[in-house]
């Protein structure tokens, strides 16, 4: 069959926004190319001219350089048209892609509600507030238990009144009870000898020892 009605050719693929764009900016990369070279170009007329006296010669250069300008100005105009399509696919391209990923957040978002929709249904609010209730009360009991340990026993019953007027009277009995004694031993311990020791002094007109004892007679 093939041979008598031919094989159907396969189907180009549409046209790429990303490879038009390429495309396009090859295409006015080239003309800048051809206007850089144009510019050497008119540059040389223009110092050529400048050295030349005016006459048929001149003149002949000066159309020369009229011609290329032309060029360069046809040139300019198409690079000029084909960078402004370029920003255009440029724009459009971002737009599908922007409008490309708003449509894969909304999915995913979808997706995102439906799980917790169905997760949600696993979940009763009626035993979450029982568990609650469950908890405060066990809370409760505990805070009773730690009362009841904390009971003291034997402890006979006073009166306020009576405690808070002993407390005040405590601090009097502390300070008459207080023992001063040592600071009257302080007072009549004997005073430091005044002279170095194994040295000799003279007590109430009695010599004495470097202790304070009288001392013996010499024989």
């Amino acid at each position: 069959m093939n041979r008598l009605f031919g094989s159907s050719k396969p189907k180009a693929p549409p046209p790429n926004l990303t490879d038009c764009i390429q495309n396009v900016d090859s295409r006015s990369d080239s003309i800048e190319k051809k206007i850089s070279k144009l510019d050497a170009e008119l540059k040389k007329y223009k110092d050529q001219m400048k050295k030349m006296r005016d006459g048929p010669a001149k003149n002949m250069v000066k159309q020369k350089a009229m011609r290329i300008l032309k060029q360069k100005k046809m040139y300019e105009n198409q690079c000029d048209n084909l960078r402004q399509q370029s920003f255009n696919m440029e724009q459009a391209n971002f737009a599908t892609q922007t409008l490309k990923d708003t449509k894969t957040t909304v999915d995913a978002m979808k997706v995102g509600i439906k799980e917790m929709k169905k997760e949600y249904k696993k979940v009763d609010l009626n035993k979450i507030e029982d568990l609650q209730d469950d908890m405060a009360d066990m809370l409760e009991q505990a805070d009773e238990v730690q009362e009841i340990m904390g009971r003291s026993y034997g402890m006979p019953e006073l009166d306020e009144a009576d405690l808070e007027a002993e407390l005040d009277a405590l601090g009097d009995d502390f300070l008459m009870d207080e023992d001063t004694s040592y600071l009257d031993e302080a007072i009549s311990a004997p005073s430091a000898p005044e002279t170095n020791p194994g040295a000799e002094s003279v007590q109430d007109g009695v010599p004495v020892d470097e202790f304070g004892l009288p001392q013996l007679p010499s024989t």
